[in-house]
């Protein structure tokens, strides 16, 4: 090979580099620092497009006093939780549910069917009912209202389940 077809060789594969870091995401984004902490790697994905906006005063406080009044309902009842749920990120913008114990999830249609429990608890709520959108909102609207941006959820062993709320 000639020295100046080497180096046109070299500079395509120098432009072909440069844009493919440019057009693939960095790994420092596609790491998920809670995947195996809190649970496994993530398994499925999906988007939920959200009917519902966030609201204007929602805020790292709100979200934490969320997860904070859930946990302490859970903490009332005189049987010990099926799932943990907590918030995670710089603003606490990511949701995350994990099944624990001999009741937690043993799979992602038990922990949908969490989701779907969730969401008749909060058509109940007065934010729901003042809006007049119990029949319609789903938990996952309610947690974009709030301001969460991702719900991952997980029976902490076999499979992680991450919603991203738009």
């Amino acid at each position: 090979m000639s020295t100046g077809k080497a180096a046109r060789c070299v500079m395509v594969w120098a432009v072909l580099l440069l844009v493919s870091a440019m057009v693939s995401p960095s790994r420092a984004q596609d790491t998920d620092r809670h995947a195996g902490y809190y649970y496994p790697q993530i398994t499925s994905r999906e988007t939920y497009k959200a009917r519902a906006v966030v609201m204007p005063e929602a805020d790292s406080d709100m979200r934490l006093n969320f997860i904070t009044g859930l946990a302490a309902q859970q903490n009332q009842r005189p049987h010990p939780p099926s799932f943990v749920l907590f918030a995670k990120g710089e603003r606490f913008e990511r949701l995350i549910i994990v099944g624990i114990g001999s009741n937690g999830f043993r799979g992602i249609y038990q922990a949908r069917a969490v989701l779907a429990q969730m969401t008749s608890i909060a058509r109940t709520s007065p934010i729901f009912r003042e809006n007049n959108v119990q029949d319609m909102f789903t938990f996952l609207d309610l947690a974009r209202m709030l301001g969460f941006e991702e719900l991952t959820i997980s029976d902490g062993q076999s499979f992680a389940h991450r919603i991203a709320i738009k």
